[in-house]
């Protein structure tokens, strides 16, 4: 097992001084354009322990708010309320966010301190369907990039010829009984809870 990032980078060969350089400490024209024009987003947090978590946030494009050159607005929405993200927040700040763009291949990486607002003047800009957000996802940006295309190619992830046909796994309400069930599933509770997750899609996303 490799055991320190001596040996790690042992491994390797030297960094491209452009792999450094393009780091940023504030947001510039480019990574306005491409938060603008994000609909999706993974947002990375630790608890003070250091345990990770990885959550998804996505709406239409521009949702993520620009304050400003150092500060971005993370709208929060309708969820499970198991809220491991923020509470993950209010013990340890760090944050990191990966910004997609359908159909592009690069990606946007954006690091730096979190904290959770509930400040009505500031959440009001992010209202939906006339539904304003309870609190926000404050980031003080640290460090912001693009970076390349590389994962993206190799998987093919817009490609639609790599869409997979989504009858080859359960609902995520049959996974979840089943997973959480000591007994077999019970077919009418699971076709009710079909019905209860679609109806939340369509009356629950704000």
């Amino acid at each position: 097992m490799i055991g320190s990032e001596g040996e790690l980078r042992a491994k390797f060969g030297e960094v491209h001084p452009l792999a450094i350089t393009k780091s940023r400490p504030a947001l510039d024209k480019y990574s306005r354009q491409f938060i603008a024009m994000s609909p999706f987003l993974v947002i990375s947090t630790a608890d003070e322990a250091g345990k990770a978590d990885l959550s998804p946030r996505g709406d239409p494009p521009g949702f993520v708010h620009v304050v400003d050159d150092r500060t971005i607005l993370i709208p929060d929405r309708p969820g499970n309320n198991r809220l491991d993200t923020m509470a993950n927040i209010t013990a340890n700040p760090n944050v990191g966010c990966l910004f997609f763009i359908p159909g592009y291949e690069d990606t946007l990486r954006l690091n730096g301190k979190a904290r959770i607002t509930d400040d009505a003047d500031l959440l009001a800009g992010c209202t939906v369907n006339g539904k304003q957000p309870k609190v926000g996802i404050l980031i003080s940006v640290e460090e912001v990039f693009l970076h390349c295309a590389k994962a993206l190619k190799r998987s093919k992830l817009w490609e639609p010829d790599y869409r997979q046909d989504r009858t080859l796994m359960p609902s995520i309400a049959r996974i979840i009984l089943e997973q959480t069930c000591e007994a077999s599933v019970d077919e009418t509770e699971a076709a009710q809870a079909d019905k209860d997750v679609e109806g939340d899609y369509k009356t629950g996303l704000y």
